[in-house]
């Protein structure tokens, strides 16, 4: 920056303007000068030299092919000497297979033909082909983070509900007298139950026992009463609350042998204190 407030801007260095400028393609010539490192394997490079002819694999002349395999071979040979094994294996083998492409078949022969090696290589070269390509399709999606970009704040999925009724004209009947009958008064009417007063029940007790002077069982004397199951509850409850009534006038006495044994009942005698 000046100090008369224009400003000036230095020239870029060699170095920096190399770094922004793209590389020019290579000569015509030099196409085929590769490193045979950059192919995965010799399949690759036979896949390669076939798309330089820019025919379709199933027309390719493998023989062609082989010749310009074996040239490429020649030429990185002829500049670095340290090429993969797997490379010269192949080399090999395709010089056999123009060989066996260049002389004719004897009948005895039980090798496969040329045409056959030629077939099986034209099927490996489309099968890495097609796996190439599906690789490619697959790199070239859109990839989250770099063309797709997710939300930052996800929203909530709100469902919408619509429900939707349907009735005949019986279920509408239906409805209809159901609705009715609730506005309908009914008319509760219980039944009623035979109920012991202690009155009567101590008049029955008395009458009962008379002047017996014996111990006798309290459910074998109500036994006639407690035949119905619909007075039982009552005759218990009463004639047991009058027998104490009676017992604290001193007409009767009461004893239990044991707990929840029966209740045992006589007249009092009239010589006991």
């Amino acid at each position: 920056m000046r100090h008369d407030g224009q400003s000036c801007i230095s020239p870029m260095t060699s170095a920096q303007t190399d770094w922004f400028d793209t590389p020019a393609p290579p000569p015509a010539d030099e196409v085929l000068h590769v490193d045979v490192d950059g192919y995965e394997g010799p399949l690759d490079l036979l896949l390669d030299l076939a798309r330089r002819q820019k025919v379709d694999l199933s027309g390719i002349s493998i023989l062609a092919l082989a010749e310009q395999y074996l040239a490429f071979i020649e030429k990185v040979r002829e500049r670095r000497i340290e090429v993969a094994a797997d490379y010269l294996v192949m080399a090999a083998w395709l010089a056999y297979l123009k060989s066996r492409l260049m002389v004719p078949q004897a009948a005895s022969d039980d090798e496969p033909s040329g045409e056959m090696l030629a077939a099986m290589l034209q099927f490996r070269l489309k099968r890495l082909e097609a796996m190439r390509e599906a690789a490619n399709r697959l790199m070239n999606r859109p990839r989250l983070g770099f063309q797709v970009y997710a939300r930052g704040m996800p929203e909530p999925i709100e469902i919408a509900r619509s429900a939707i009724w349907e009735a005949s004209l019986y279920d509408l009947l239906k409805a209809y007298s159901s609705q009715r009958e609730r506005g309908v008064v009914a008319e509760y009417a219980p039944k009623l139950r035979t109920v012991w007063s202690l009155q009567d029940a101590r008049d029955i007790l008395l009458r009962l026992i008379g002047d017996s002077v014996e111990w006798v069982p309290l459910d074998r004397i109500l036994a006639e009463y407690l035949a119905k199951p619909s007075e039982r509850a009552t005759v218990r409850a009463s004639t047991f609350a009058s027998s104490l009534e009676l017992v604290r006038q001193g007409e009767v006495e009461i004893r239990q042998g044991e707990t929840f044994g029966p209740l045992l009942m006589r007249r009092r005698r009239k010589d006991t204190p």
